[in-house]
């Protein structure tokens, strides 16, 4: 498996990638360390509950979400942003479609793996 991306990403040359009913995502760089993902939502998708070893922190480019952080509820909108440590129980549901950024340290494995 390839351990980073290339220097430069650009939008119209990756591929959007399905992420879930009414989600889809590109990868926009990443090494063992790090890696960055924009997530579009459409209106009422939901990124069920779950937890990752990763540390995670979402910025809300645009749109409306209602996030759950280890059991606490907090509506978030554009400019907003998300800390969530590792092996936290987390979900998002789209309120309003919109775009986010997530950064996950160390890299998602997963999200690589075709």
């Amino acid at each position: 498996m390839k351990t980073s991306s290339e220097n430069f990403l650009l939008e119209e040359e990756i591929l959007w990638e399905p992420a879930g009913e009414g989600m889809r995502r590109q990868i926009m760089g990443y090494d063992g360390q790090i890696m960055l993902v924009k997530v579009k939502f459409n209106e009422g998708a939901i990124g069920y509950e779950h937890a990752h070893y990763h540390s995670q922190s979402t910025y809300v480019v645009s749109g409306v979400f209602e996030f759950v952080v280890d059991g606490v509820k907090q509506i978030v909108k554009e400019g907003d942003g998300i800390y969530i440590a590792p092996n936290v129980l987390h979900g998002a549901k789209c309120l309003e479609a919109g775009t986010l950024i997530d950064v996950f340290s160390p890299m998602r494995e997963d999200f690589l793996k075709k």
